[in-house]
């Protein structure tokens, strides 16, 4: 039998799509995932009444975990049809929305940093980028949007430090556009769906090019970093790192998916330190 669709699109209305993301247990991306966000991509462009689209989860504690390296790694081309997609999603005529539960790591940051607006969950929703903390670079958008997002110095404290961010320090850096209160966040979302579905598609579409030329980055500044992703994946201090996440539960719902950030530096030990560091950066208990 074919794998089951990993999102589900609600085409109820033309004018907006809602496209909610479900790969159990933890909403991981693989290979299969950007094959089909590609799929949709295609399908969104060919239709001419589709106006905005939201991306949601259909998981509460995980938007998007990260990616899965191992799969990744048996289709190094798969990072390319990632870089066209997120282009693609950035540049054409239709409004792209993110709204944010859960934990949104990785390629799955880099996914909503590529949509046109994000809006989260005060209560529920974490950011991060820990490839740095694995030894790895993050290679699918992050090195080149967070710049332009959150400015040079938040971009480095964000991909260097690897750790998890909460929604209201997302909110400060300009990470995302707003934090609402949970209960809240559905009813806002839908309001301004509903909204920009009642303006004329060329109008948003030629407004939000003009915008784009001052915030989007190229395709071959966006293939600099995927040129550096597969030697780290290969290297002897990368690969010494990441075994190690082979005793932490990766890839599983675990307390160290819930709580990437806190473990990575516990990879980098070698004596007798703290096993269990504390929370740092902006996630707390």
């Amino acid at each position: 039998m074919p794998d089951p669709s990993q999102f589900d699109i609600d085409r109820t209305n033309p004018n907006r799509w809602t496209v909610t993301f479900n790969n159990p247990p933890i909403n991981m991306f693989t290979p299969a995932t950007i094959d089909e966000f590609a799929a949709l991509m295609t399908d969104r462009e060919a239709d001419p009444s589709a106006k905005v689209v939201l991306f949601q989860s259909a998981n509460p504690d995980f938007f998007v975990a990260h990616l899965d390296v191992a799969k990744a790694a048996e289709r190094p081309e798969v990072l390319g049809l990632w870089r066209d997609c997120v282009l693609r999603l950035a540049s054409t005529a239709v409004v792209s929305i993110a709204k944010i539960r859960g934990r949104t790591r990785g390629i799955g940051n880099e996914f909503v940093l590529g949509c046109d607006m994000r809006f989260a969950s005060l209560q529920n929703a974490i950011f991060g980028n820990p490839e740095v903390g694995v030894g790895l670079v993050p290679a699918g958008g992050a090195l080149e949007w967070l710049p332009r997002v959150v400015g040079r110095s938040r971009a480095l404290e964000i991909a260097l430090s690897a750790d998890d961010f909460d929604a209201a320090v997302a909110e400060r850096y300009g990470w995302v556009n707003r934090t609402l209160d949970d209960a809240d966040l559905d009813s806002f979302v839908d309001t301004l769906v509903r909204r920009l579905a009642t303006f004329d598609r060329e109008t948003l579409g030629t407004a939000k090019a003009q915008i784009n030329r001052f915030g989007v980055p190229t395709a071959a500044e966006l293939q600099s970093s995927i040129d550096l992703f597969f030697p780290a994946l290969a290297s002897p201090a990368g690969q010494a790192r990441r075994a190690k996440l082979r005793n932490l539960a990766y890839g599983v719902p675990s307390d160290f998916e819930m709580n990437f950030g806190r473990y990575l530096p516990t990879l980098g030990q070698t004596g007798d330190g703290d096993a269990n560091p504390p929370l740092t950066g902006a996630l707390k208990d």
